[in-house]
């Protein structure tokens, strides 16, 4: 009894771990109330701790990845994150649970069958290499310095980065910086920033995925002094795939700040990643300042500014929509009823009219007895054209009773006799 009741405890034991290990704030080790950026920091330092390349053969660490993949995808998804924070529930995740995948570690076989996937319209998100960040944290990455407003381009390996560093005067820094990098469109890629840390190591602040905008891939970080947004698509094609309806009131969900919104004067790095499945990316690196661009940085300004102005009135019109639908919705099935209620009237009415009648009630044969009436009636007929014995005397038939006949003479004379 004591064994059972030791292996009962340890089985409660554990499912009341598995519920503290779903709670995406404990397994990141942040408060609810920790902002995007927090929460990215949170995963990256913990998902360098737990990842299996740096524990081959370790199932508790690679148990603790999983947990922390999980915890920021619920938490890093708006609409999850806001579901989980209103609901409570520590079983909550992504619909599709689509973790982001680290190209690096899936092999070359998992890697065929991601591009295939992939290439069939399945939107696959990737991460940036695990070890990539680690040599980075460790500070052993080779960095080449550029100047603002100079251009480059180059040719990174696939899950390999080029890392930049950049160094700005109080006035540049001031002024507001521009970061873009394009390829071709079939390419894909990341735009990294990088924070410098304690040791002379780099973590990763800002990421910034490669969109197709033409014949073009383009990827850009934008430092002027004030929040510029940055709009995540594939997250919104899902929604929309998944439910139109609900997908257009969350469609600017997505429409995030970027968490570091202006650079201060000293050195800062800047990395392009190659993101594609096989092949080398070929790109074009461009640092310059924001000055010339005043008009365009107040414009854009203003633009994004009336985009979060509509983002609220969508929620405002999706709790009216829903309301005056659900009135719609009862009044369609109001009159569908009412229709069939007034049919229903107007039959028995009919009915009751057509009882109105002096008249016996005519017999109405079917059409196989009208077929038969019609076939006697003409059978009659040939019988009264038929060629009669000399002496014969028709007999009519009216209205379907048969007359007897009352004589019978007999006309015939012997022509022998004549």
């Amino acid at each position: 009894m004591a064994t059972h009741s030791s292996r009962s405890e340890n089985k409660d034991a554990g499912e009341e771990d598995e519920l503290r290990r779903r709670n995406p704030y404990e397994v990141l080790g942040i408060p609810s109330n920790s902002t995007d950026q927090e929460i990215k920091s949170a995963y990256r330092r913990m998902a360098l701790r737990y990842h299996p390349d740096k524990n081959p053969n370790d199932p508790v660490a690679a148990d603790m990845f999983k947990e922390v993949t999980f915890a920021y995808e619920v938490l890093s998804d708006p609409e999850n994150r806001r579901l989980y924070d209103t609901t409570g529930s520590e079983a909550v995740g992504p619909e599709n649970e689509d973790l982001e995948l680290d190209l690096s570690s899936l092999g070359a076989v998992n890697t065929i069958f991601a591009a295939l996937f992939n290439k069939l319209g399945v939107q696959i998100k990737t991460t940036v290499s695990a070890n990539l960040l680690g040599e980075a944290l460790n500070g052993t990455v080779t960095t080449l310095p550029l100047m603002v407003g100079q251009v480059v381009s180059r040719k990174v390996e696939k899950q390999s980065a080029h890392f930049y560093s950049v160094t700005l005067t109080e006035e540049e820094a001031q002024a507001g910086l521009i970061c873009k990098v394009q390829s071709s469109a079939k390419n894909k890629f990341k735009l990294l920033y990088f924070e410098q840390v304690e040791n002379g190591g780099l973590s990763l602040a800002l990421q910034e995925d490669s969109r197709k905008t033409g014949k073009l891939s383009t990827a850009g970080l934008y430092f002027f002094g004030f929040p510029v947004y940055r709009f995540d698509h594939r997250v919104n094609s899902r929604a929309l795939s998944r439910d139109p309806e609900t997908g257009f009131f969350k469609r600017l969900d997505t429409f995030q700040p970027f968490e570091i919104t202006e650079l201060k004067a000293g050195s800062h790095v800047f990395a392009v990643y190659g993101d594609n499945f096989f092949k080398s990316v070929s790109y074009t690196l461009e640092i310059f300042s924001s000055a010339p661009f005043a008009n365009e940085k107040e414009s854009l300004r203003s633009t994004e500014a009336q985009i979060v102005s509509k983002r609220s009135e969508l929620l405002k019109f999706e709790s009216e929509y829903h309301e005056v639908f659900a009135q719609f919705t009862e009044m369609a099935s109001k009159c569908t009823g009412e229709v069939q209620e007034i049919d229903e009237l107007l039959k028995r009415r009919n009915e009751i009219c057509a009882a109105y009648t002096i008249f016996p009630p005519s017999k109405q044969g079917s059409s196989k007895n009208r077929s038969w009436s019609k076939g006697k009636s003409k059978k009659k007929s040939s019988l009264l054209m038929e060629p009669r014995e000399e002496g014969e005397v028709a007999v009519r038939e009216e209205d379907g009773v048969k007359k007897k006949k009352w004589y019978n003479i007999q006309l015939r004379q012997d022509k022998k006799k004549n």
